[in-house]
């Protein structure tokens, strides 16, 4: 198979979990591939992400590996071989890889939690609201990239949305609520949507209010990606140069602490919805 210049996240993270594997009986890489029967740089370019594997070759490694997580074993044979590209292929090159990475994450996903303190989560947000967020960077994006980004966005929505939908659970602060982007008229129908989307089954928003004091993660836009095996879990970080993806077992665990006392932190999920309905009347 033909090695990938750009690899796609769960290809990545896919790579990342051999390599830990491999490290903890401690053995090379090219011993490794040597076992395998693969050239000897096979096992450096499967860790990174630059080349597939069959899901024979994935069973035959981790024996080498002398791994006995079977439900780990299974999740990894999921994500091998024949991968079929996703709908956010049509927008690669034309947007930048970390959007086209997150559509990956969440659409690999068997559950997602997020926080949100600046901004509304994209994956209830409206074209409009998404197009007044773009229309803010600096410097200003050619109007073709605002609308793809925006597409891009809304038909990232399908995953919470569609025939398929994941559960969700939405954490946001009170002052992504009340701010304006796009106008009153933008930020009323904003919320009106937001309450419409709180009300499907899979759906929970929770809301902070300043009342409630300072808290975890405050300062971060949050994407936490569960999958069928926690070793494959995945957070999803801004940050001012792109999308930061985190993935340490240690670091993941912490994030699910501070994600438990986040949600605690928050209103109930009756209160919130009465509580969006407040800010959206009073607007």
């Amino acid at each position: 198979m033909a090695p990938r210049q750009a690899p796609p996240i769960l290809q990545r993270r896919f790579g990342t979990e051999l390599r830990r594997l491999r490290e903890a009986v401690g053995m090379s890489a090219p011993t490794a591939a040597g076992l395998l029967g693969a050239d000897r740089t096979a096992i450096s370019n499967i860790e990174a992400g630059r080349f597939g594997i069959s899901e024979e070759r994935l069973r035959r490694l981790v024996s080498i590996y002398e791994c006995e997580d079977d439900s780990l074993v299974d999740a990894l044979a999921r994500m091998t071989g024949g991968r079929k590209g996703g709908w956010w292929d049509e927008y690669r090159g034309k947007i930048p890889p970390g959007f086209l990475d997150v559509s990956e994450l969440e659409h690999g996903a068997i559950r997602l939690r997020t926080v949100q303190t600046a901004h509304l989560p994209g994956l209830f947000q409206t074209e409009d609201h998404a197009r007044a967020i773009f229309d803010l960077i600096v410097p200003p994006l050619r109007r073709l990239e605002v609308e793809l980004r925006v597409a891009h966005r809304l038909a990232r929505q399908a995953v919470v949305t569609g025939d398929h939908a994941i559960p969700y659970v939405g954490t946001i602060h009170e002052a992504a609520l009340r701010m304006q982007l796009g106008g009153r008229d933008t930020a009323r129908s904003q919320l009106t949507h937001l309450l419409e989307a709180s009300e499907r089954d899979n759906v929970t928003l929770l809301v902070i209010p300043f009342a409630a004091g300072g808290f975890p993660m405050a300062g971060n836009s949050v994407l936490y990606a569960e999958y069928t095996h926690t070793c494959l879990d995945t957070v999803h970080m801004d940050s001012p140069t792109g999308a930061v993806f985190i993935d340490s077992p240690t670091q993941l665990s912490n994030f699910r602490t501070r994600l438990d006392i986040v949600e605690k932190t928050a209103l109930s999920r009756e209160k919130s919805r009465d509580f969006i309905f407040t800010v959206a009347k009073e607007l």
